[in-house]
């Protein structure tokens, strides 16, 4: 996300370097090339001019201070105004009534229903006691899909196959979440068209039925300036209250994004990665300011670790590496942490300085998989004790997982290099862990 736009500011930025002041002309020429980043990356022409126009007047009306180059400036007032032009501030969702109902509005195959999974695990996991309503009456594999969604986070549902009319259906959710004690209601609906008259209705009868606390429209982010003129007919139709951005691991240039929040004067709440219910973020202008910039986003990383390492499994593991008994059960537990964090790249890309230098690598997500089934294939005395293992088990192991026992070779001397590090840092007592992760 942003990689191809977050480049292309960075060379523009290299006009600056090694002037002595800002210039009209020197000024002239970054902006030049950061408004065709801009348009390059699906931003709005008219919004990308206004952003140029308001970075210029600024940058020639500032005074360069003796501890600041030009090109720190410069970068410090476009990151102000991309903080600007993504919202300023995150907006949080509202809630309000009894239950708080959040309303999911969207085009078809914009992934309405899996952010509506993800959503109420978010929710349950801020101690919401979260209900689902399965209002898409069109696809009969949305209704078993939010089904399968909401046993997996372990929410309940509201669904009846017989019942074909979403406002019915929407009224006795209500009164269903009502029975059971839930707090919050989200009603998934169907993916329509804006040029659909008969389902706009609908989804406004609905609206007008449970009046929600909160309407989310979900877009796909790939579908770049489609998606902003689309957010613009849904708002003039429902007025809805906030933006979720899906698929923004994709091949996504960022214009959405970027042009979202002036068309529609809406604040963009969430983006979503991925299918994992765990790939969810709230959004941050502040935040995706500075990955445009390629100054990372340590914070989100560090809220996505807090999210899948729970503390007694920290205190374990910390217990585990201090006594230097961390086995190789361990190790995949960990491993399995890491992979619910979501999209790898995506998580590197959040480093500060790593973002522009993987862009064009080809990162797997499974690139776990290999060591996963070489540990799966070993009993529990070897988990516990690699340094037995001879070169029958090593076969035995090798056969059941598929690999070579090359790759078991390295798998183990990592993994005994690992453990070497971690009894220095483990002699250190518990302030030697503090910045690993889940620690």
């Amino acid at each position: 996300m942003f990689e191809n736009l977050s480049l292309r500011i960075e060379k523009a930025f290299k006009t600056l370097k090694g002037q002595g002041k800002i210039s009209e002309i020197n000024v002239a020429e970054t902006l030049k090339e950061i408004r065709r980043a801009l348009v390059d990356a699906d931003v709005n022409y008219k919004i990308a001019k206004e952003f140029i126009d308001t970075v210029k007047e600024k940058a020639l009306g500032a005074n360069v201070l003796t501890s600041v180059s030009p090109g720190q400036l410069m970068t410090k007032i476009v990151f102000d105004e991309l903080k600007e032009l993504l919202g300023g501030e995150k907006e949080d969702i509202s809630f309000s009534g009894n239950p708080s109902v959040i309303l999911i509005a969207g085009l078809q195959g914009s992934g309405k229903t899996t952010f509506t999974g993800k959503l109420a695990k978010h929710l349950k996991s801020k101690g919401k006691k979260v209900m689902l309503v399965a209002g898409d009456v069109y696809r009969p594999a949305a209704i078993n899909q939010l089904k399968v969604l909401a046993e997996q986070v372990g929410v309940d549902i509201y669904a009846d196959t017989e019942n074909k009319n979403p406002v019915s259906l929407a009224a006795k959710g209500v009164i269903e979440a009502r029975s059971i004690g839930a707090n919050v209601l989200i009603i998934d609906t169907a993916g329509r068209l804006s040029i659909d008259e008969d389902m706009m209705n609908e989804i406004a009868a609905v609206k007008s039925e449970v009046k929600p606390a909160e309407i989310l429209f979900v877009v796909d982010a790939m579908t770049g300036q489609d998606a902003v003129n689309t957010a613009k007919a849904f708002n003039d139709r429902l007025n809805f209250d906030g933006v979720v951005l899906t698929k923004m691991d994709g091949d996504t240039r960022g214009g959405a994004a970027l042009s979202i929040k002036t068309i529609v004067n809406k604040p963009i709440k969430f983006v979503s990665n991925g299918e994992k219910m765990e790939a969810l973020d709230i959004f941050y202008p502040e935040r995706m300011a500075n990955r445009i910039l390629g100054m990372g986003d340590v914070v989100s990383l560090v809220e996505r670790a807090q999210a899948v390492f729970d503390e007694e499994e920290a205190a374990r593991i910390n217990k585990k590496f201090q006594k230097n008994n961390f086995d190789l059960d361990d190790f995949l537990k960990q491993i399995q942490q890491i992979k619910k964090m979501g999209n790898m790249k995506d998580l590197m890309g959040m480093i500060p300085g790593v973002g522009n230098k993987i862009k064009d690598l080809d990162i797997d997500d499974n690139a776990f998989k290999g060591v996963e089934s070489l540990i799966q294939s070993m009993t529990p005395f070897e988990r516990q004790n690699p340094e037995k293992l001879n070169n029958s088990r090593k076969q035995r192991i090798c056969k059941g997982s598929g690999r070579n026992v090359q790759e078991l070779n390295k798998l183990l001397s990592q993994f005994d290099m690992m453990k070497k590090m971690m009894k220095k840092v483990g002699s250190m007592g518990p302030k030697g862990l503090k910045g690993l992760p889940g620690f």
